[in-house]
């Protein structure tokens, strides 16, 4: 992927945002959760936006839950993790209330809480031996007995041992909320449905003025047009590296995560069926499902890396079999939709957000966790385009060159 010009020497880029005198400009590439907050925090911050994607919000956002869970997150040895997650769930409260202050209207932003249920006695142990390590990063959590968790949810079923209680775990409706962030970047900035091919750069090698500091200029649309920008930030998840232009020394190592989920409707005679996020073991397989308040379920999420595009006959078959352990009543609702997203890895479950070259930061990466850090995704990708200061030990844990420093290279 080596370094690409603007085209031929003659030809003039076309403009990107249309800036406020003084104000500079930024093309973020993808229009998911990273990138559409991303430019929400950039536009809150002056600077003239432009989104480009040629199909905003269709991503792994589309088919996200949109758990907002630091607690339940938690898993063994990435404990690089931990602190971001917690920092990006104290986030959200601000940003989602800022974006529903600017549109008028909810996004679906809710603050009901969480159980983590066992599906077994071997489930109920594994729950117990993580609830040490959550303790012991300060969350809070709290072990209740299956007559408990009935309690606070009837529906839950005989098959439920135990459970684990978490206040602080909420939730968000992705599809809501990047809906609203839209609607405010196509009011105040630009929004360009149109592939990038990739980024151009300026300087001596590609016409640009003599002497002048050779750095990204703007990107390069599918039908030959090109955009320009003081900045170019892209968020495109498993699309980002695939971009022509890139420095030839950047790697992201990117692989997707392939993950079923589905959306139910629950029959008026049995609403609500639940009220908080039921997320829970079943014979060490993990599952969840999440009320809206549309009377709708989201239950989710298988994690595969089989290649197959669409919805998996076995994932919907896991999820519909694990659900019903905990939730029998499920298996009463309507089924709304199946879907099927790649979600973008890496080798260490952590996003890759950084700096990469003169006008150049990338933000992707981010797995199963986008939209809970996606508030503080936004925030250290605002802070690298705008050169405000960034906290450096937060900075070198999710900067893209970390592999390449861990090899020796």
């Amino acid at each position: 992927m080596g370094e690409q010009s603007a085209g031929d020497p003659g030809s003039q880029p076309t403009s990107g945002a249309r800036p406020a005198p003084g104000s500079r400009s930024v093309i973020v590439v993808g229009a998911g959760i990273i990138g559409l907050t991303t430019a929400w925090e950039l536009l809150d911050a002056g600077w003239a936006v432009t989104v480009c994607d040629p199909d905003p919000m269709s991503g792994a956002s589309f088919a996200a839950a949109g758990m907002l869970a630091p607690a339940s997150e938690v898993v063994w040895d990435q404990p690089t993790l931990y602190g971001l997650m917690v920092s990006a769930a104290q986030l959200w409260p601000r940003i989602a209330g800022r974006v529903a202050a600017a549109v008028g209207r909810p996004v679906g932003h809710l603050t009901t809480e969480t159980l983590v249920c066992a599906g077994d006695g071997a489930d109920r142990r594994a729950l117990a031996d993580l609830v040490v390590l959550q303790r012991r990063l300060g969350l809070d959590v709290e072990e209740i007995s299956s007559s408990a968790a009935r309690a606070l949810e009837p529906a839950l079923g005989p098959g439920v041992v135990g459970a684990v209680h978490i206040p602080d775990d909420h939730q968000v409706d992705p599809r809501r909320m990047m809906a609203a962030l839209l609607e405010v970047l196509e009011q105040r900035g630009t929004v360009v449905r149109q592939r990038v091919d990739g980024v151009w750069w300026t300087g001596p090698e590609s016409g640009g003025e003599a002497g002048a500091a050779r750095r990204v200029g703007g990107v390069r649309l599918a039908d030959g047009r090109t955009l320009a920008a003081d900045e170019v930030l892209v968020a495109a998840g498993l699309a980002s590296g695939d971009l022509t232009g890139l420095p030839d020394d950047l790697d992201l190592p990117l692989r997707p995560v392939w993950g079923d989920i589905l959306r139910v409707r629950v029959p008026e005679r049995l609403r609500p069926l639940i009220t908080r996020t039921i997320r829970g073991l079943v014979h060490g397989v993990p599952v969840y499902l999440v009320p809206r308040e549309d009377g709708t379920v989201v239950i989710g999420a298988t994690s595969r890396e089989d290649g197959l595009s669409g919805p998996s006959v076995g994932g919907v078959y896991q999820l519909l079999r694990d659900a019903q352990r905990l939730v029998p009543g499920v298996l009463e609702c309507e089924v709304l939709e199946v879907t099927a997203r790649a979600r973008p890895g890496t080798p260490d479950d952590v996003p890759l957000i950084g700096r990469v070259a003169p006008g150049l930061t990338i933000s992707t990466g981010y797995f199963r966790h986008g939209i809970l850090l996606s508030a503080l995704g936004a925030r250290l990708g605002a802070d690298l385009v705008t050169g405000r200061g960034t906290e450096p030990e937060t900075a070198g844990a999710v900067h893209p060159s970390r592999f390449a420093q861990a090899a020796g290279r």
